[in-house]
């Protein structure tokens, strides 16, 4: 976020109507947030109330051993109890759960009471297949009903799932699985994305190669052409949902509220990816509230979370949250402008959607094609919309608003990250806005900014981004190592006990919150976070380079693209060829989306005394920008 953009947008408002306070879950977020703040715990144990739990919790929040905090020590539950077994007693049995329409126009739907029944007999596959409470399955798949279906089974046998985003590279891929030591697979054949097959099953015949650890691969069926079946390994999801084994009722196992649901894998600033741990008790309960809270989910809304289940906002806000509120979610497999630029505005309205939620880069690719094309579309069915992944630049924000909106849906633009596991500074449908921030904390959350003592930065300000007070749905810690998790999170400001999010904002005089990006070396293209050290290593993984730098450089579309800069192995000559080499060398080994949109040749990098290469001036070289204070700087 630009100075200007920050000086402008302050003093812009958007104010929400009369209506849509009076008919929002939380009408007065003032009074709300606080009556949170006078006592945290019994604000989470009274919202907590309205979950079912096999048996209460002895105590709230321990906090004996910070910062490996427990939420409802002593509970029992299962988030798969909350999301599907308990609506199939009531009315909402019968609910839409899910509506899904795949890239070349092929539908689906279920009901809660079908999806129920779906959920168990893979639970059943599962256990048939040796899966246990514990063990670790990994999910590899395109946007499908399966990929939920998936989840949730794992959840109810307590096995805990890595979900790894279908856009990964083979080697990604086989890390993630050899870090999480994950014996099964789901997968598919392949998936669909602007017309062409993405040959998912393909990528895990290398990765399952490279990581011998897999006995079985699961693969559904979802494009139909030729794979090769590994015999006494791989097997079809259709063929074993049509044996005995996969019975149609499976026993929920009771788990404590703090056992593993999932592991999700996010970049970090060395190279091997963070396994983020979030935990079954306080997730369910905080994934819930935010999504009942911000969006105003109502029974009669129609949801659609227009990201993938293999990022964290899937996780929480396409899978869990949706389904423990008994909600109808809408899952769209393919591109957004496949194949015309109003694939988006289409389906909203011959769907009816209601609540639209999304990632800026997507707003930004779309208002390319102009107004025309979302004007030809019914989108009165909208009532709110909102924004992830990144902050939202004002002239998007306005676009979203005027065009998408028609200048009459609230947008909840949220800032979270994997490690959190739910919305942490965000509006609520009767808050004020300004386009381009976050706004304030959700309630039961103190968040600040502040400089490198800790100390509260004046309004205007650079600083930190802290979270100072623990909160249900907060990591638990990095799988299989604490240290990191310590080292990563809780390390700067480890006198105060404060959550370090690794990104840089201010505040204005209203106290308004405006996240300006990353501090550490991880850049976010496309709302996606990837380390610079995974970019790095594919690109110096080709025999033609000796070393490799990437930044992080604005772009209209993306937030961010990657540039790199590469130094060349003797005898290898700097050229077109090269580049378009070495880009096609990263999309294999790391995946589409590392991919650099420059790269450049040069003889040598600025680095420190100590030998760290300087980011800032290779970003500053990239924009024309001042270098700065080059002290450091090697000669």
């Amino acid at each position: 976020m630009t100075d200007d953009a920050f000086n402008v947008g302050q003093s812009e408002w958007y104010h929400p109507t009369d209506e849509i306070i009076q008919n929002a879950h939380i009408p007065d977020y003032e009074a709300l947030y606080q009556e949170a703040m006078q006592d945290v715990e019994a604000f989470w144990g009274q919202r907590a109330e309205v979950l079912d739990w096999f048996q209460k919790w002895d105590k709230v929040l321990d906090t004996s051993e910070a910062p490996f905090y427990k939420w409802f020590v002593g509970a029992k539950t299962n988030i798969a109890h909350n999301a599907i077994d308990r609506h199939t007693k009531t009315w909402r049995r019968n609910k839409l759960a899910l509506i899904w329409e795949g890239e070349p126009g092929d539908k689906r739907t279920f009901s809660y009471h079908a999806l129920w029944r779906e959920v168990n007999k893979f639970a059943n596959v599962l256990k048939s297949m040796g899966v246990r409470k514990g063990d670790r399955v990994t999910i590899y798949m395109g946007r499908i009903p399966e990929l939920l279906m998936a989840m949730v089974a794992c959840a109810k046998i307590g096995a805990v799932h890595s979900v790894v985003y279908g856009g990964f590279s083979e080697q990604a891929l086989a890390d993630r699985i050899a870090d999480a030591q994950s014996r099964v697979i789901v997968t598919c054949d392949g998936s669909w994305l602007r017309g062409n097959i993405v040959n998912l099953k393909q990528v895990v015949d290398e990765a399952v190669h490279r990581s011998p650890v897999v006995e079985s691969v699961i693969v559904v069926k979802r494009t139909g052409q030729d794979i090769h079946m590994e015999p006494g390994r791989d097997y079809w999801f259709h063929d074993l949902m049509n044996l005995p084994i996969a019975s149609p009722y499976c026993e929920t196992e009771v788990m404590d509220a703090e056992d593993p649901l999932f592991i999700l894998y996010t970049s970090g600033t060395t190279g091997k990816p963070k396994g983020v741990l979030h935990t079954h008790g306080g997730y369910q309960l905080y994934t819930s509230t935010t999504l009942e809270w911000v969006f105003d989910l109502k029974d009669d809304d129609r949801w659609w979370c227009a990201a993938d289940p293999g990022w964290i906002t899937g996780h929480s806000y396409i899978v869990y949250g949706p389904l423990i509120l008994g909600a109808t979610s809408f899952m769209y497999e393919g591109a957004p402008t496949h194949p015309y630029p109003d694939r988006w505005w289409k389906m909203v309205e011959e769907y009816a959607l209601t609540v639209l939620y999304t990632a800026p880069t997507a707003i930004r690719g779309l208002m390319r094609f102009g107004d025309a094309w979302p004007s030809r579309r019914d989108l009165s069915s909208l009532r709110l919309l909102g924004s992830v992944g990144e902050p939202i630049n004002p002239e998007a924000w306005r676009w979203y608003h005027k065009v998408i909106g028609k200048e009459r849906c609230p947008i909840m633009d949220t800032w979270w990250q994997t490690e959190t596991g739910g919305f942490i500074i965000t509006p609520m449908p009767s808050v004020s806005l300004k386009p381009g921030s976050a706004t304030r904390p959700f309630p039961g959350l103190e968040v600040d900014v502040v400089d490198e003592e800790g100390n509260s930065c004046a309004p205007g300000v650079d600083g930190y981004l802290v979270i100072k007070k623990p909160w249900p749905s907060m990591l638990r810690t990095v799988y299989g190592d604490p240290d990191r998790y310590v080292d990563q999170y809780w390390s700067k400001y480890a006198k105060q006990g404060w959550y370090f999010a690794g990104d840089s904002a201010r505040k204005d005089e209203d106290g308004y919150i405006w996240v300006i990006g990353r501090v550490d070396d991880v850049i976010k293209v496309s709302g996606y976070r990837l380390g610079t050290a995974e970019v790095e290593s594919g690109l110096v993984s080709h025999p033609a380079v000796a070393e490799a730098a990437v930044i992080g450089v604005p772009d209209e579309v993306k937030g961010s693209v990657i540039y790199a800069y590469c130094i060349l192995v003797t005898g290898f000559e700097g050229n077109d060829a090269l580049v378009d080499t070495l880009k096609a060398h990263v999309r294999h080994e790391v995946g589409p989306i590392a991919i650099p949109a420059k790269i450049e040749f040069v003889d040598k990098l600025p680095k420190t005394r100590s030998g760290k290469i300087m980011r800032r001036v290779l970003k500053a070289r990239a924009m024309g920008l001042p270098e700065g204070d080059l002290s450091t700087l090697e000669s």
